[in-house]
């Protein structure tokens, strides 16, 4: 190493050393405002924070590696530190860790290992991990089927608040996957999900209201998961209102087909 390498090498040392001494003597709110601050600005500091081991901070990090977000967009170091919070039993880590695995984020496509990831931060009361870990279950994928299963860690999710977990739990109780039949209990969790602001729930909710005859409320609802849509799903939203028989909805289906 040359002497201006060393000589650098030295002084980012000096500052890891000077912000991790400024970082101990911080309060916990102004510690968290620091962390989760503007990843330009944060970045030195939630570097710092990580390599001395704070959970958090290598969440983080990993995340904004993840994102090329203050740091240089790196999958395997991404994973590298959702794997070294995870170990330390972060469950949020554990999660993020999984879907790396799922989606083959700095390491090869490998559902299984995705699996007992998400089973990891289920089991650790996660609401994303009992999520995702369900949404295995479900498909079978990593893991052998089992819908029951399933429709229990959507349950664990959904009573969390999570929206995703709540309608897909309500698609559970309306087709009878893994629970009883009851379409009372499906509407529920599509009501609340809707009301947590998911736009397919949003849109099941109105179909819900629509085969009940309540129009004027199914076309808020419709209108709202519309305006909600990913590019990808509003098209099959649009064709499911147009084929509708009340002319209002079909008429709402096809003013969003001239934006689609």
């Amino acid at each position: 190493m040359t002497a201006m390498a060393l000589a650098a090498a030295a002084e980012a040392a000096q500052d890891d050393y000077r912000r991790m001494s400024s970082l101990r003597r911080m309060g916990a709110g102004e510690l968290h405002r620091l962390l989760s601050g503007p990843p330009e600005t944060a970045a030195p500091w939630v570097e710092t924070a990580a390599r001395f081991g704070l959970r958090a901070a290598q969440l983080r990090l990993g995340q904004m590696h993840l994102d090329g977000a203050g740091v240089d967009r790196d999958e395997t170091a991404a994973l590298a530190w959702f794997l070294r919070a995870a170990r330390k039993g972060a469950p949020d880590a554990m999660n993020m860790v999984g879907r790396c695995h799922e989606n083959g984020w700095g390491t090869p496509v490998d559902e299984p290992a995705a699996a007992d990831w998400y089973r990891r931060s289920a089991e650790a009361g996660h609401d994303w991990g009992e999520y995702n870990y369900a949404n295995m279950l479900f498909d079978g994928r990593g893991v052998r089927p089992d819908r029951r299963q399933a429709a229990a860690f959507y349950r664990r999710a959904a009573e969390q608040g999570h929206a995703r977990a709540m309608n897909l739990l309500a698609r559970c109780h309306e087709e009878g996957w893994g629970v009883p039949q009851d379409r009372h209990e499906a509407w529920k969790w599509y009501h609340r999900s809707a009301q947590g602001g998911y736009f397919r729930a949003q849109f099941n909710y109105a179909m819900v209201l629509a085969g009940q005859g309540h129009i004027d409320r199914a076309l808020d609802w419709f209108e709202q998961a519309c305006r909600a849509a990913t590019p990808d799903s509003l098209p099959g939203m649009i064709v499911r209102l147009i084929s509708q028989p009340d002319r209002r909805l079909a008429a709402l289906g096809r003013r969003f087909a001239g934006v689609a």
